[in-house]
């Protein structure tokens, strides 16, 4: 395979690359969100309290968000490829356990370790980045991004329907032998790419945090799609629990309801080339109103006792949070090739601290509250991340 240097190459790469990096990185991402849709299955097969099962989502996130922060900045430092395939071969393990698991606590560590080595998604970015000239830089990282938002949308409806027929351990089975096959088929695939860095990696970590001070542009994106995400882990990890408990849904019910809310992926590319040509300003501002009106058409589906409005809140949901997602990756993808990585990796790490929030507080919303509570705290984040863009914009 060719080396890649951290210039920008002059030729977009090919459909077949582009191609199987959005296929990994759904696959990969995919392997978050199997449980969250299977938090009320899981929790009883182990014995778990209810307000304990929405812990399973929120400790992958934290996992994945400590990978964020310690792994991917490695791909400024570690020649790429050999640093993806191991990150992905490496999630074979915590998956086989998560299918074994015994007990609660065993079920809790395990998903620290998904979200932990899951994190190899956030490494193929950068590399169609780095692979990718300026002038349709967008239109790549959208339609790669793509896939990651498919591998989060199908991986509920997948994870659900595999369960209604068989058994949620086999979800976990299934994505172990998939990884072992990802981690061989991106070691014969994936071009060369040795970055061209003479730190050491405590500096590298060192610098990390200095970024979003450095780059206005890194902070305002990061707590952007932080906010972002808070609210579209909220709905994602109460929506099961809000259809068993108040329609009677089983796991087909609910697979069948987030394949139709993953309608909203579709957005991504098209938000790739808004950002070529210009409107970041303008859709930021779009998708963060469209996560509040989200909630306030999710608040009325409850109010009618309406799934098809529940399915539009969920589509509206998810084309906001991808179309943030896209145009944040695309501006700071920008701004210093040479840190490339890193930015990522503090941009996702927020972000995904912002999912774990989101998935955390939906347990006790629901046990104390009610759907309608629950709408109420999703629409805030982006709220407060909207009156933020509003200040940054036109101060």
């Amino acid at each position: 395979m060719p080396n890649v240097s951290d210039s920008y190459s002059h030729a977009a790469p090919s459909r077949q690359i582009v191609g199987l990096l959005a296929a990994s990185c759904g696959i990969v991402v995919a392997n978050i969100y199997y449980s969250q849709p299977l938090v009320g299955l899981i929790g009883r097969a182990l014995g778990m309290q209810p307000r304990a099962e929405s812990l399973i989502v929120s400790l992958t996130q934290l996992g994945y968000a400590t990978g964020l922060v310690f792994l991917v900045p490695l791909g400024d430092l570690v020649e790429n490829r050999r640093l993806v395939v191991v990150t992905v071969a490496a999630a074979t393990l915590p998956l086989l356990l998560a299918g074994f698991a015994w007990d609660g606590p065993v079920m809790l560590v395990v998903s620290v370790l998904i979200g932990l080595t899951s994190v190899a998604v956030q490494m193929l970015i950068p590399i169609a980045a780095h692979l990718t000239p300026q002038a349709s830089r967008g239109r790549v990282v959208g339609l790669v991004t793509s896939g990651l938002l498919f591998g989060i949308l199908f991986s509920r409806p997948i994870a659900s329907g595999i369960a209604a027929f068989t058994s949620w351990r086999l979800v976990f089975f299934i994505s172990a032998v998939l990884m072992a096959g990802l981690a061989f088929l991106l070691h014969r695939a994936l071009p060369y790419r040795e970055p061209e860095a003479s730190h050491h990696y405590a500096a590298l970590l060192a610098s990390l945090f200095s970024l979003p001070v450095r780059f206005p542009i890194l902070r305002q994106r990061a707590i952007y799609q932080a906010a972002a995400f808070s609210g579209f882990s909220l709905f994602w990890t109460g929506i099961p629990l809000f259809l068993m408990h108040e329609f009677g849904f089983t796991q087909r019910g609910i697979a069948l309801f987030a394949l139709a809310g993953a309608a909203g992926a579709f957005s991504a590319p098209v938000a790739g080339h808004l950002a070529d040509r210009g409107f970041t300003a303008a859709g930021t501002f779009s998708s963060l109103v469209g996560i509040m009106v989200a909630f306030v058409i999710a608040a009325a589906g409850a109010a009618f006792h309406s799934v098809l409005v529940l399915v539009l809140a969920a589509i509206v949901l998810d084309a906001a949070v991808q179309t943030s997602l896209v145009l944040g990756q695309r501006s700071i993808y920008v701004l210093a090739p040479e840190l490339r990585s890193r930015m990522n990796g503090i941009f996702m790490a927020m972000f995904f601290l912002g999912g774990a929030a989101g998935s955390a507080a939906t347990g006790p919303l629901l046990a104390n509250g009610s759907w309608m509570e629950l709408c109420m705290a999703g629409g805030l984040p982006p709220l407060f991340a909207l009156v933020y863009f509003c200040f940054s914009a036109f101060r």
